[in-house]
């Protein structure tokens, strides 16, 4: 299995709005940007295969559940070819059964969401507040590896500071993980 490390680079910049979207989740209901009216938005971009989604899928199930949903909407998005080993939408439904997940999990099966991003790697999160414009893009912990024990709740930290207005010094720091398996 090829695990290329990459990092996330800056497409969408702080302060611009998030890019609508209309995708299916794993529970067979359509979502859009509209669906999602919390204090904080977090995209993330994940997929089934990936040893970092699986290290951190752990403190984003526990992200959902620590904050209200008025506080938080965590939406997952995943665009990997669906025809790469592990990943398109029944291994999608598996993984969500599997891990638990507590927030929509959405197939990007034209790869034109993770464009419009400009998300290259698994996971690569975006936090939005109130407004959908972006105030975070990066890391859910300081871990590094997938066997790394992470130190830092990145994530949890700006969200809390989205939500007590404070601002967000490191605005952008970039998310590691597999590189988004483009279709050839």
């Amino acid at each position: 299995m090829n695990m290329v490390k990459t990092e996330s680079s800056q497409n969408l910049k702080t302060g611009q709005k998030a890019p609508d979207f209309n995708l299916r989740g794993v529970d067979g209901k359509l979502y859009s940007l509209n669906d999602f009216n919390s204090k904080t938005l977090l995209v993330i971009f994940m997929c089934n295969h990936c040893p970092f989604v699986k290290a951190s899928i752990k403190d984003i199930i526990d992200l959902q559940s620590h904050f209200k949903e008025d506080e938080l909407r965590i939406v997952g998005i995943n665009s990997n070819d669906p025809e790469y080993e592990e990943e398109g939408f029944e291994n999608m439904k598996k993984f969500a059964h599997e891990y638990k997940i507590n927030f929509p999990y959405l197939l990007d099966e034209t790869q034109e969401i993770a464009k419009t991003y400009g998300a290259v790697c698994t996971p690569d999160p975006y936090l939005f507040d109130m407004e959908k414009r972006l105030v975070f893009h990066g890391k859910i912990n300081d871990a590094n590896n997938p066997e790394s024990k992470p130190t830092r709740d990145i994530m949890k930290e700006n969200i809390q500071k989205v939500l007590m207005e404070e601002k967000i010094v490191k605005d952008f720091d970039p998310s590691i993980g597999c590189s988004i398996k483009w279709k050839s």
